[in-house]
């Protein structure tokens, strides 16, 4: 039978730590445009208690996205130790494009994607290289995709890539702006012949449209004689985190029946790092979808030191539990595990994987 495994696992996570303690000098403001009255040191206390945040990371003034999706994509090769010739297509999964530091207007000509394979210095042609939006649930969808590809045998080995800035892009008197943060991650998906069934197992991938498209998008800053023509991102979080505990248990519970796996085989849950109360309420709703008590450790976070940076958190996620460097989680050969996301469109996506 024909598997579809990541058989490498990159990422890169930027060096600049920006604290929480670092916007206390902040001056912000309500989407109405009027000033928080509540003192920083309050705002922050209580931003802390909902995200569980303490500190992000950014990328330093030379870095672009596509910079840090290089260095997560050779690590990644190197991890898979394949020649990086033989990659047949190149996913890159993010929102907002290359954004230089203090610009407004995002670069995506040439494709980030072409960008990469440029970098990495691939002379293949039938390399196919090509940009994916699709919110923060971007690199579970490249996943997918590549996944697709080369079911269809079109492909045997595709680079998925997420990575993003979202600092470049944050409101600077929006108390959001905290959340977000910088990196990226990528891995190696490639075609296994064997006579054992592994790698993904099934794939769960939906798009909601109605009011929900526009829980995030891009709008104007909260102080709004700031900058008044520039755009920065924005998002209605009461309804996304209502949303998101609605839709998102169901959807890992689609997935995991596809696959016909019981919720008591999973060793691991690797979900997108956007909100740690939000998290931990979608994996206890989802357990809850099958009368079981959440297990202790099921979940590994890694948000409170490195914040939401969108499209890269589970593929860095993932790759940080591969490298010991999240005590308590390991995983081991013949695991079974869940990655799934949600984020804007508003998108939701998972999949099985049995390593």
């Amino acid at each position: 039978m024909t598997n579809v495994i990541l058989s490498g696992i990159g990422s890169y996570i930027p060096t600049q730590v920006v604290k929480n303690e670092d916007f206390l000098r902040t001056s912000f403001y309500e989407v109405n445009g009027e000033k928080i009255q509540l003192d920083n040191e309050t705002i922050i206390q209580k931003f802390h208690a909902i995200t569980g945040i303490e500190e992000r990371r950014y990328a330093e003034a030379d870095q672009l996205s596509s910079n840090l999706a290089l260095i997560a994509a050779e690590r990644a090769i190197a991890d898979a130790g394949c020649d990086k010739e033989s990659i047949d297509i190149i996913i890159y999964a993010h929102n907002f494009g290359d954004v230089a530091i203090d610009k407004v207007q995002s670069d995506v000509l040439p494709s980030l994607a072409s960008r990469v394979k440029h970098a990495l210095g691939i002379q293949n042609i039938n390399c196919n290289a090509f940009d994916l939006l699709a919110g923060c649930p971007g690199w579970i969808q490249g996943v997918i995709v590549a996944r697709q590809a080369i079911l269809s045998g079109d492909a045997k080995r595709v680079l998925v890539i997420g990575a993003e800035t979202l600092s470049r892009v944050v409101d600077p008197h929006d108390r959001d702006q905290m959340i977000y943060a910088d990196g990226a991650g990528a891995a190696i998906i490639e075609s296994e012949e064997s006579d054992v069934k592994r790698g993904i197992m099934s794939v769960a991938s939906q798009t909601f449209t109605a009011q929900e498209a526009f829980y995030l998008y891009y709008g104007c800053s909260n102080q709004k004689d700031f900058l008044p023509e520039n755009n920065y991102i924005k998002m209605d979080g009461r309804k996304i985190y209502e949303f998101a505990l609605t839709n998102v248990p169901k959807a890992m519970q689609t997935c995991l029946e596809k696959a016909n796996i019981a919720i008591d085989e999973l060793a691991k849950v690797f979900l997108h790092q956007a909100n740690e109360k939000m998290d931990e309420a979608i994996i206890n709703r989802f357990y809850k979808l099958y009368q079981k008590s959440t297990p202790e450790n099921i979940m590994p976070m890694s948000i409170q030191l490195l914040g939401n940076s969108s499209v890269a958190t589970v593929p860095t996620l993932y790759d940080l539990v591969l490298q010991g460097k999240l005590p308590g989680h390991q995983v081991k050969k013949g695991d079974k595990v869940l990655f799934a996301s949600v984020g804007a469109g508003m998108n939701i996506n998972a999949f099985s994987y049995q390593l």
